[in-house]
């Protein structure tokens, strides 16, 4: 008989470190996934998704058409459900509640791209930044408007010269003489929301006032309010994709904002952008992982209708094939976005919620989390919708059908939120920075694999269960990740980060193993919650995705050492790396049948 699955909140688990999963063996049931979903944060989920089927779906010709005033109500009504108000504190009209609700409202609320778009700017970066930064006068005077949505809020950091490089911003701000103004000069590029906004945190460079570095500009955020003079909002930016959303360029000519407008401390800005977008990397995980879920479902009914050769197009094997790798690309997502965020809100558990550096902190402890999640979902979501195009066939080219505008609004995400490549750098140099540190004990860790390396080949550890096989894959992973990463940091040094192929190699190993891992805690929480017979889809699914991983990860660990060795060196490296990697292949072709039938029968993606 299966054992009951009952919902358990992040808090109660025990805090696992950022970066672990590499090192460590994570049991499920410390590990938070959508089976976890407390009866409140199932509630919130539906009447999410019910507001983006009902309110915001019906109206996307307006939405993409630029109509502010139905975006504006839209925003409104969000925002007397309380979709807006999850990450501000109680005592400035929000709902203060945790990190996982705010991410099941960023996956449920988009269905709509454009519109995703818009709200994740201001319930993120248009907002949070006053949550973590502002004094108390600007929380009184700002989050109950942001909470309410009487304001919507914009984030201005990039500029024309400095994209992913924000540290090299020219926008200046310099300090009145009486010390009771700023005035700032510039201009801002890419401002999301920027054509309705009412409240930008704009960062420039500005004056370090006292102390050892006094005189030195560094990044420094300020609060500007629409209106305020010598601030010009350009012409909207004509996009390739999320075309309802507002995107113009900012101008600043001496523009005059009250000293009091400064956020945070001036040369803090670096900080505030960055912890900021560790947050906005996860909640553009979960907001692709819901996309992704929306254009499956379209892709699946399509499948169904569609006639071929006298029979559904859904019963054609290639047409199984992308359905069953669509269905696992959700489940994956699914379970390393709410496994990320779960850790956080279970680190943030005994923090006290006011002190707003010990949350940054906690937060900023899962970096290289966070931008797994960015990159991983980013690219599932891309290969979701253009294989739902190529099931549309020639209608998904056509504007009338579904797949043709998800297609165009996928690609934004691989740049938001710090371009993927940046992040493939963040996550093999948080990782390596970790280690010297010795904050975590990835040195030691690949000793130990090297010493047994040198003992020879040693007896698989006896498992059991229906993914047993894929526990012993995941061990492989995790050491095959580990001497790569090992031999090219024997290479370089601290010189790696020179190394951007390398360094991107290295990144990719790692967020296999962590998605791998991922599904295969989820699938096993299920086996526990259902039994074996409930669970066969995840199992399968786990087994897919655990066997594509695999693969990949073998391929980058070929590269990096045909990248640091040669010679014998080579040839000894790949003997070895010959000897991790060996697995007996599963029947994926089985395995994605019976996802994919499973899917159609329900007529959605379901487990």
């Amino acid at each position: 008989m299966a054992a009951t699955m009952l919902p358990v909140t992040p808090a109660d688990k025990k805090i696992i470190p950022g970066g672990s999963f590499l090192i460590s063996n994570p049991g499920s049931q410390n590990c938070f996934f959508p089976e976890d979903f407390t009866d409140e944060q199932r509630q919130i989920a539906q009447t999410t998704a019910e507001f983006a089927a009902n309110e915001i779906v019906p109206v996307s010709d307006q939405i993409e058409a630029k109509d502010f005033a139905v975006i504006r109500r839209l925003m409104k009504e969000a925002s007397e459900l309380g979709l807006t108000s999850v990450d501000i504190p109680e005592e400035f009209g929000g709902l203060d509640m945790d990190k996982s609700t705010a991410a099941i409202i960023a996956d449920n609320i988009a269905r709509q791209g454009s519109f995703s778009v818009i709200f994740s700017a201001h319930v993120g970066i248009g907002t949070l930044p006053i949550v973590w930064y502002g004094t108390a006068e600007q929380k009184k005077k700002y989050l109950p408007k942001l909470a309410s949505g009487e304001f919507i809020g914009a984030y201005a950091l990039s500029e024309s010269t400095s994209g992913s490089d924000a540290l090299s911003a020219r926008t200046r701000a310099v300090l009145s003489e009486d010390k009771q103004t700023y005035t700032l000069n510039g201009e801002k590029m890419w401002i999301t929301n920027a054509g309705f906004a009412d409240l930008f945190t704009v960062f420039a460079q500005c004056a370090i006032p006292e102390g050892p570095k006094a005189g030195e500009e560094k990044l420094t955020a300020f609060l500007v309010e629409r209106g305020t003079a010598g601030l010009a909002i350009g012409k909207e930016e004509h996009k390739l994709g999320i075309r309802g959303s507002s995107t113009c360029p900012l101008s600043l000519t001496d523009c005059r904002i009250p000293a009091a407008n400064l956020l945070g401390e001036v040369g803090k800005g670096a900080h505030i952008a960055f912890n900021i977008l560790n947050v906005g990397r996860y909640k553009l995980g979960n907001a692709a992982v819901g996309a992704a879920r929306m254009a499956l479902g379209n892709g699946i009914r399509y499948a169904k209708e569609r006639k071929a050769f006298g029979k559904s197009i859904s019963e054609f094997g290639l047409i199984q094939e992308k359905l069953a790798d669509c269905a696992v690309g959700v489940f994956v997502g699914e379970a390393l976005s709410y496994r990320t965020v779960g850790m956080i809100d279970a680190a943030l558990a005994n923090v006290d919620k006011h002190d707003t550096a010990a949350i940054q902190k906690a937060i900023e402890g899962y970096a290289v989390e966070c931008s797994i999640v960015k990159v991983w979902d980013s690219e599932m979501l891309d290969r979701v919708v253009d294989e739902v195009l190529q099931i549309y066939a020639g209608y998904g080219y056509v504007e009338e059908y579904p797949a043709e505008r998800a297609y165009r609004d996928s690609r934004i995400n691989r740049i938001f939120e710090g371009t993927n490549e940046i992040n493939r750098l963040i996550i093999t140099g948080w990782l390596i920075k970790s280690a010297m540190s010795g904050k975590l004990a990835l040195m030691p860790a690949i000793k130990q694999l090297m010493d047994e390396v040198m003992a020879g080949p040693t007896a698989k550890e006896d498992r059991e269960g229906p993914l047993a096989a894929e526990a012993d894959l995941l061990a492989s992973a995790k050491k095959v990740t580990l001497f790569a990463a090992g031999a090219a940091t024997q290479k370089y040094m601290a010189a790696i980060s020179d190394e951007q192929e390398v360094m991107g190699a290295i990144a990719d190993m790692v967020i296999e193993v962590y998605a791998m891992e991922s599904a295969i805690l989820r699938a096993e929480k299920i086996v526990v919650g259902k039994g074996s017979a409930g669970a066969e889809i995840s199992v399968a699914m786990a087994r897919i995705y655990a066997a594509g991983a695999m693969e990949k990860i073998e391929l980058c660990a070929r590269k990096v050492i045909a990248a640091v060795a040669e010679g014998d060196m080579a040839r000894t490296q790949f003997t070895i790396l010959r000897r991790l990697a060996k697995h007996d292949p599963a029947d994926t072709i089985a395995l994605r049948r019976q996802v994919a039938q499973h899917i159609v029968k329900a007529g959605r993606y379901a487990l």
